[in-house]
């Protein structure tokens, strides 16, 4: 994995960082969000050749806090056939609304 780079052309799903400076054992549970939650097809296909479907699962079996789309997480813990918490499934999606008052 050491010779694998994110292309450039996927710079546009690491907004807040740059793409060079992201290292893709040690961030890879915001490297896998980020291209479950706002890649296309050609993003989805680099990270299943690049991460094993267990490191994939795996991260949505534990989802980081604030960070999925409601709709995307459902769909990925359906594909893996997960069972993720209703309290889970809370604390892991942004919900704008809960901030507006």
């Amino acid at each position: 994995m050491a010779s694998l780079k994110i292309p450039k052309k996927m710079q546009w799903l690491f907004w807040s960082c740059k793409i060079e400076d992201l290292d893709l054992e040690k961030d890879k549970h915001y490297i896998i969000s980020q291209v479950l939650n706002y890649g296309i097809w050609k993003d989805l296909k680099w990270l299943f050749k690049v991460y094993s479907e267990k490191e994939i699962k795996n991260v949505v079996k534990n989802p980081a806090r604030g960070v999925w789309f409601r709709d995307v997480l459902n769909f990925w813990n359906l594909i893996f056939a997960l069972k993720l918490k209703k309290k889970l499934l809370e604390k892991a999606t942004f919900n704008l609304r809960r901030y507006a008052k």
